[in-house]
């Protein structure tokens, strides 16, 4: 695999969607809801990434530039006609080739070669790298072209303020009805192939309107401004094996599936295990021992805080389970969303209390391996915290159907009922969604699904994660939405959908 394959391929691959929106920068961008775009690749033309998040954005001209360093260079990868310094960014350097007499007349067999050039057609480079994500999933992709007018009078999106394109309005029109002409022959030429090309707009050739689209989002109801949305986090646990480009992919891709969180691990490795324990035999890329994996494993304070400034970049947030006294103290530098206490120390009282004495902010607690001498306990201890999320939890990796006890999500909503702190959860060690789906019923308002980048045989508790190489995540991310919009609110009251059949006269 070339190296622009394989950067390619590290962002494509954290979407398990077969999905593309291309984003010119027409106004009718502006029409589309921002929601539309999660979950899939967005490749973005010129400086389009100002309207919307592009993973990779297009340009030659050297203005784009500096609408770019306007919004501070917010893709993954550029692909430009020349070198330029993109704040730490990817940037793949293909040549230029404008737009002539000459050249116009082999632009088709340019659009249907391997090459990668830059046309003066921008969203020709933007359909060939959209065809080479197609070719690396090996299926084929639905590409949504938006913003994308061809209409030179009216104007741009709102959401760009300034523009830094040159402006001739003559040579724009030009431009602008030729690019018209390309997309048409475009459909023709994409016929029976890799993409299902679909144009967003009003134009005799457009697929749907950007209504039509936002119609299309599933379960509405459950939008990210829902007030009754229940938190879904993605826990990578040690999944990561301690590669930070392992760890973004990781993070992209839930974020990417519609996770509200990611959860990682932290534990001081010296003091949670035995010598014993870390000299024993384990088979890893990392060495001999369970010393030398586990120690692979543990991020540093510059890897959490690579986190947290990826994490704002995207948009998720992120926690971490916290083993040890230790641990503790180096989280509180970095001042996570909240603090899990997993089931794993859930007989470690003397520091269960000291988090309970010390800490006001969020807790999160699963509840494996414990019973309602444990609920006592938390009840009586952590009254300090401002939240405290009870997770219902079976410590068995994977958990029997019959051990999931969901109804004890129905008691932890009961007690929330009666403590306002509490609000009830479910961590799940079971396969698929089932009965995460019929937590969110029993009234959980925060589910864990264990998650992982492709199979490794001798990853630690990896058996029931989830790959996020896969729709899997998605579709479970997906089955929950619906779930909450099947189980609506509990307040009765006369929907639009019902009438009365027989009315009174």
């Amino acid at each position: 695999m070339d190296n622009f394959s394989t950067l390619l391929n590290d962002i494509a691959s954290i979407y398990s969607t077969d999905t593309i929106y291309i984003v010119g920068k027409g106004p009718s961008v502006d029409d589309v809801r921002p929601e539309v775009y999660q979950g899939s690749l967005v490749i973005g033309i010129n400086d389009a990434e100002r309207i919307v998040p592009a993973d990779i954005t297009v340009f030659h001209g050297e203005w784009v530039e500096r609408g770019l360093a306007e919004s501070q260079f917010r893709s993954r990868l550029y692909v430009a006609s020349h070198e330029f310094d993109a704040k730490g960014k990817k940037v793949h350097v293909a040549p230029h080739v404008p737009l002539t007499q000459a050249s116009s007349d082999l632009i088709m067999q340019r659009f249907m070669s391997d090459d990668l050039v830059i046309e003066d057609v921008l969203f020709l480079t933007a359909l060939k790298i959209a065809r080479k994500v197609a070719e690396l999933k090996g299926r084929q992709q639905t590409v949504y072209m938006v913003g994308f007018d061809f209409n030179a009078g009216v104007g741009l999106s709102q959401k760009l303020g300034k523009d830094f394109a040159p402006q001739d309005a003559e040579e724009t029109a030009l431009r602008i009805s030729v690019q018209e002409f390309y997309f048409v022959n475009t459909l023709y030429f994409l016929r029976d192939s890799l993409l299902n090309l679909k144009h967003v707009g009003g134009r005799s050739f457009s697929a749907l309107t950007p209504s039509e689209l936002n119609a299309s989002l599933p379960h509405a109801s459950t939008r990210p401004d829902s007030p009754n949305r229940v938190s879904i986090v993605a826990e990578l646990t040690t999944n990561h094996f301690g590669d930070r480009t392992r760890l973004e992919r990781m993070i992209r891709a839930s974020k990417a599936a519609g996770a509200d969180f990611i959860k990682l691990q932290k534990r001081d490795v010296a003091g949670f295990y035995t010598p014993e324990q870390l000299a024993s035999p384990y088979v890893s890329p990392f060495g001999k021992t369970f010393a030398d994996y586990r120690y692979q494993l543990e991020l540093s304070k510059e890897d959490f805080l690579f986190v947290d400034q990826l994490c704002n970049e995207v948009g998720i947030g992120w926690f971490a389970s916290v083993l040890d006294q230790v641990s503790f103290e180096f989280m509180q530098d970095l001042n996570p969303a909240m603090v899990k206490l997993p089931s794993t120390i859930s007989e470690h009282t003397d520091y269960l209390k000291y988090v309970a004495d010390t800490y006001d902010g969020a807790v999160v607690l699963s509840t494996g391996m414990t019973d309602a001498e444990y609920e006592n306990f938390v009840l009586e201890n952590f009254s300090k915290c401002s939240q405290l999320y009870l997770l219902q939890c079976n410590s068995a990796y994977p958990t029997p159907l019959h051990d999931c006890n969901v109804g004890v999500v129905r008691h932890y909503h009961d007690l929330s009922l009666k403590h306002d702190r509490i609000i009830p959860g479910y961590s799940s060690h079971d396969f698929g969604w089932k009965a995460s789906a019929l937590a969110v019923a029993a009234g959980a308002r925060m589910l864990e699904k264990h998650v992982k980048l492709g199979n490794t045989e001798w990853a630690h508790f990896d058996a029931v994660a989830v790959d996020l190489t896969t729709p899997a995540f998605k579709e479970y991310v997906d089955n929950i939405r619906e779930t909450e919009m099947i189980v609506g609110e509990s307040e009765k009251r006369i929907n639009e959908s019902e009438h009365h059949k027989y009315r009174r006269g």
